[in-house]
Protein backbone atom coordinates (compact mmCIF):
# COMPACT_ATOMS: atom_id res chain seq x y z
CA UNK A 1 0.00 0.00 0.00
CA UNK A 2 1.62 3.39 -0.86
CA UNK A 3 1.23 6.77 0.47
CA UNK A 4 -1.79 7.62 -1.50
CA UNK A 5 -3.77 4.80 -0.93
CA UNK A 6 -2.93 5.37 2.65
CA UNK A 7 -4.11 8.79 2.32
CA UNK A 8 -7.30 7.82 0.59
CA UNK A 9 -8.16 4.86 3.32
CA UNK A 10 -7.66 7.32 6.22
CA UNK A 11 -9.96 9.96 4.16
CA UNK A 12 -12.53 7.70 3.77
CA UNK A 13 -12.54 6.20 7.40
CA UNK A 14 -12.60 9.92 8.76
CA UNK A 15 -15.55 10.77 6.14
CA UNK A 16 -17.76 8.27 7.51
CA UNK A 17 -20.82 8.84 10.30
CA UNK A 18 -19.65 8.24 13.82
CA UNK A 19 -21.07 5.34 14.91
CA UNK A 20 -24.15 5.83 17.13
CA UNK A 21 -23.93 5.70 21.05
CA UNK A 22 -26.08 4.45 23.32
CA UNK A 23 -28.28 6.94 24.96
CA UNK A 24 -28.12 5.47 28.50
CA UNK A 25 -24.51 5.13 28.02
CA UNK A 26 -23.29 8.71 29.73
CA UNK A 27 -25.32 8.29 33.01
CA UNK A 28 -24.01 5.08 33.46
CA UNK A 29 -20.40 6.32 32.96
CA UNK A 30 -20.75 9.16 35.27
CA UNK A 31 -22.76 6.60 38.07
CA UNK A 32 -19.72 4.58 37.63
CA UNK A 33 -17.18 7.61 37.15
CA UNK A 34 -19.10 8.78 40.38
CA UNK A 35 -18.89 5.55 42.19
CA UNK A 36 -15.16 4.68 41.70
CA UNK A 37 -13.97 8.42 42.91
CA UNK A 38 -16.15 8.11 45.88
CA UNK A 39 -13.85 4.39 46.58
CA UNK A 40 -10.94 6.40 45.99
CA UNK A 41 -11.53 8.96 48.44
CA UNK A 42 -12.82 6.62 50.98
CA UNK A 43 -9.76 4.63 50.59
CA UNK A 44 -7.06 7.76 50.80
CA UNK A 45 -9.09 8.84 53.50
CA UNK A 46 -8.44 5.37 55.38
CA UNK A 47 -4.86 5.42 54.17
CA UNK A 48 -4.24 8.68 55.67
CA UNK A 49 -6.25 7.89 58.62
CA UNK A 50 -4.01 4.26 59.20
CA UNK A 51 -0.43 6.35 58.70
CA UNK A 52 -1.43 9.01 61.49
CA UNK A 53 -2.41 5.74 63.90
CA UNK A 54 0.68 3.91 63.00
CA UNK A 55 2.60 7.63 63.44
CA UNK A 56 0.66 7.96 67.09
CA UNK A 57 1.50 4.46 67.70
CA UNK A 58 5.13 4.69 66.94
CA UNK A 59 5.36 8.03 69.45
CA UNK A 60 3.74 6.58 72.11
CA UNK A 61 6.31 3.40 71.86
CA UNK A 62 9.38 5.58 71.50
CA UNK A 63 8.43 7.65 74.78
CA UNK A 64 7.47 4.97 76.88
CA UNK A 65 10.22 2.16 75.71
CA UNK A 66 13.43 5.11 75.07
CA UNK A 67 14.87 2.43 72.38
CA UNK A 68 17.81 5.79 71.82
CA UNK A 69 18.88 5.11 75.71
CA UNK A 70 21.71 2.09 76.05
CA UNK A 71 20.53 -0.50 78.39
CA UNK A 72 22.53 -1.54 81.09
CA UNK A 73 25.48 -4.20 81.16
CA UNK A 74 24.89 -7.05 82.31
CA UNK A 75 28.25 -9.24 81.42
CA UNK A 76 29.85 -7.70 84.83
CA UNK A 77 28.56 -8.48 88.21
CA UNK A 78 28.50 -5.21 90.77
CA UNK A 79 31.72 -4.88 92.65
CA UNK A 80 30.42 -5.09 96.60
CA UNK A 81 32.26 -5.58 99.79
CA UNK A 82 35.78 -3.76 98.84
Amino acid sequence: MNRAEREAAVRRILEQVPPAVPPDLYPEAVRRGGRILRHRTTARRLMWLLLCAAAVAFTVWAATAHPWVEPPSQTTPPLTHW
